[in-house]
């Protein structure tokens, strides 16, 4: 079932979404070569609770970090460790934050110093595919026309979507009502209406789109090794439009 969220709702959305920007931000700016996953962990976890809010993934499943850091072809769900980051790698940060019983949800894929021009041309069109995904989540389309929005786009350039993991609805729960594919035919899902809430999140490989799950049951990297990149935002619905809630 999806759930409509009235305004004051959105609001408290809007609070969280903006807890997870600055949060997210925090961690970004200590990215660096020689840092650890686990400082950048701490770092998240520190910014989140000293707003009152609390790290949406920590324990969600018996995940153990309040972050996942995903490195070069590490798709999602990397567990913060050990792992030092080195120049040219590139570092994907999935965060979430619960405050006052609501959910905010983002992604951002950075570079650790230099990167492969290969390399930040995958950054480049995952991010742009997260915008033609948002632009195409207007009131009265349909769910299809975001996803075939995103997969457009990224296979224009010779990329590839995952298909296991998807976007969702977000809410009182992360995960809500209706999955948001990044792949779809226009004109097809469920009618977009003021008030839906969605964490749009394209997961686009150099490679191919398969993945496999590495023995910890979390970390998920690209079956070809080939590099991926994911970008996220929290948005709402709105009568006239979107209005992304996770910006700081």
């Amino acid at each position: 079932m999806i759930i409509l969220k009235s305004a004051q709702e959105i609001e408290k959305m809007r609070v969280a979404g903006q807890v997870t920007a600055r949060a997210l931000a925090g961690v970004a700016a200590a990215i660096r070569p020689g840092v650890t996953t686990a400082e950048l962990d701490r770092i998240a976890e520190e910014a989140i609770r000293k707003e009152g809010g609390v790290p949406a993934f920590k324990g969600y499943r018996g995940f153990p970090g309040s972050v996942c850091l995903s490195v070069n072809d590490v798709v999602v769900h990397g567990i913060p460790g050990d792992q030092v980051l080195h120049e040219g790698d590139i570092l994907s940060v999935d965060i979430g934050a619960v405050v006052d019983g609501y959910y905010g949800d983002m992604a951002r894929t950075y570079p650790v110093g230099q990167i492969s021009d290969e390399a930040q041309h995958l950054l480049t069109v995952t991010w742009e595919a997260l915008q033609r995904g948002i632009a195409a989540a207007r009131p009265g389309g349909r769910l299809g026309d975001i996803s075939a929005a995103v997969q457009r786009y990224v296979e224009s350039h010779g990329y590839s979507v995952v298909r296991e993991f998807v976007g969702h609805g977000i809410g009182r729960k992360m995960h809500e009502d209706p999955p948001v594919p990044n792949y779809g035919v226009a004109g097809r899902g469920p009618r977009l209406q003021p008030g839906m809430a969605l964490a749009i999140e394209p997961m686009v490989n150099i490679g191919r789109p398969d993945v496999r799950i590495l023995p910890d049951g979390w970390t998920t990297v690209t079956a070809d090794h080939s590099l991926s990149a994911h970008f996220e935002n929290t948005i709402v619905i709105t009568e006239t439009g979107v209005e992304i809630l996770t910006r700081a």
